[in-house]
């Protein structure tokens, strides 16, 4: 089975080959920072900044730990696959000769070989052959059905529908929301010092909670019925949502560190909340997620010897990217005033911008950038619901197939988009479980039973060129231990404020 997936502001990088890993690494920064990003400042400015500096640093680390362990089970996939395919060339030829032979003893020996004889030891002569080169593109969802057991495959995809339908969640609020502020708000220059709530009027007796639920109605019925279709040929639409994201990221740092510098910044975040701690993991979980698409960015790359240098590259770039981010918008404006998209906090504000057009650009920017996602996240999900009922040989009714999977794909992020609009929130629970899961766990998983799996096949001297610096096991218990201790902190903090309430 495989799960066809992108990421969340992702280039299709599946579309496109490229030569040099450098291209493959733009592609990856990309890919990274999304939406996740926009929900940051405000995640830091709750939990405090030096918190924040710490956490995420250390996650940004754990992300490329399990990145390393998504290219070496990609390696040790590629492996199986030629082992594999070489087993069955090994049979045919067994069976071709059976024809011109009596012997039985030969014909199951023949087959039998295969199965216990290292690959190494059955190379056909001439030239060496690196069955750890990663040139098929094998998914996650393969990579599970290859190296984990029944019940292990369905967590896997219960796992990643589950992150799925958070993304939706997520990006059908968001756009709703940018949609009412630049409706609602006040365009007039009130120097951001206005913090509105649901029940306050937009058009006369409309609320913006009305205004909001009416965008979000006009969102669902505009982008919905794509879920009923495919999603493709959409390259030349990423790319220009890609160069409207770094447009709008670069204003925004820009226009921060210049009202900073002048000297009227009136952030003063504190140092440390604890009680801010388990929405910034979600958050910065969330926002480098990139594992589940790896193997679309990887494999199309030519030259991979350097790979691991430049991913890890990759993530210190991005790191700064967020740290300068978050805070130069923590130290510009106001804690209490920051909203849950961090563009929201330049629409209404003349004195960090005070030109209209660009103003309404980046309060606009949310709606433009993620309409275009939406429907590859909401086509990419129900094909996973197809694929997690999939049974060999079967077929779904029409009904099943046209009208079933795209209503259960499309209703319930819809429903969650309906009952809140908290960004923060929606992008932190979605972070810290599902997200979790995917970013740790399952990588984890896949490496250390992709290794026990090939072992008794390749042979214990078998180098794969692509195993990760962390190689030792510990690091793989460390990660699921990790992640499963961070699971426990959330939803006792959870439970916890749910009962002071």
């Amino acid at each position: 089975m495989s799960a066809r997936l992108h990421h969340k502001a992702s280039l299709s990088a599946g579309e496109v080959l490229f030569q040099g890993a450098e291209v493959g690494l733009v592609y990856m920064f990309n890919l990274i920072v999304g939406t996740g990003a926009l929900t940051m400042p405000k995640a830091f400015a709750t939990a405090g900044w030096v918190v924040s500096l710490a956490l995420i640093s250390f996650l940004g680390f754990m992300s490329y730990m399990t990145t390393t362990f998504v290219i070496e089970a990609m390696a040790a996939a590629n492996a199986q696959l030629r082992w594999k395919r070489r087993e069955q060339e090994e049979v045919n030829d067994s069976d071709s000769t059976s024809d011109y032979s009596d012997d039985d003893d030969v014909i199951v020996r023949g087959r039998a070989e295969p199965e216990t004889r290292p690959i190494l030891s059955i190379q056909r002569s001439g030239g060496h052959v690196d069955h750890f080169d990663i040139v098929e593109r094998v998914e996650m969802g393969q990579m599970a059905s290859m190296f984990f057991n029944k019940v292990g495959v369905n967590m896997f995809y219960i796992c990643i529908i589950v992150y799925l339908y958070g993304d939706l969640a997520i990006y059908a609020a968001a756009v709703p929301i940018s949609l009412m502020e630049v409706a609602c708000g006040n365009h007039s220059c009130s120097a951001g010092s206005v913090k509105y709530n649901d029940t306050d009027p937009c058009w006369g007796p409309v609320t913006r909670k009305d205004a909001y639920r009416v965008f979000l109605s006009v969102f669902t019925l505009l982008l919905g019925p794509f879920t009923f279709f495919s999603a493709q040929k959409t390259k030349y639409l990423q790319i220009l949502t890609s160069l409207m994201r770094w447009i709008a990221f670069t204003m925004m740092i820009i226009l921060a560190l210049i009202r900073i510098t002048k000297g009227p910044g009136e952030g003063h975040p504190p140092v440390a909340s604890i009680s801010g701690v388990p929405n910034l993991f979600g958050v910065c979980v969330y926002s480098f997620m990139c594992q589940h698409s790896l193997p679309s960015l990887i494999t199309p790359i030519s030259n991979k010897k350097h790979v691991r240098v430049l991913v890890l590259s990759d993530y210190v770039l991005i790191l700064g990217f967020y740290v300068l981010l978050s805070f130069t918008a923590i130290f510009c404006f106001d804690s209490a005033l920051l909203h849950d998209m961090y563009t929201l906090n330049f629409t209404d504000n003349c004195n960090v911008l005070n030109i209209p057009a660009l103003r309404y650009f980046l309060g606009l920017f949310p709606v433009f950038t993620i309409s275009t996602n939406f429907p590859i996240i909401a086509v990419t999900l129900r094909n996973n619901w197809k694929t997690l009922f999939h049974r060999d040989g079967g077929t779904y009714p029409w009904v099943v197939d046209r009208i079933v999977f795209p209503l259960i794909t499309l209703i319930p992020p819809i429903l969650v988009a309906f009952c809140t609009h908290n960004l923060e929130s929606l992008v932190g629970i979605t972070g810290a479980y599902a997200g979790t899961g995917i970013q740790y766990v399952i990588p984890a998983l896949l490496v250390y039973y992709g290794r026990r799996h090939l072992e008794p096949v390749m042979g214990r001297d078998a180098v794969n060129k692509h195993q990760s610096p962390f190689r030792h096991s510990f690091w793989v218990w460390f990660v699921v231990v990790w992640a499963t201790f961070c699971l426990m902190f959330v939803t006792a903090n959870i439970i916890l404020n749910d009962t002071k309430k």
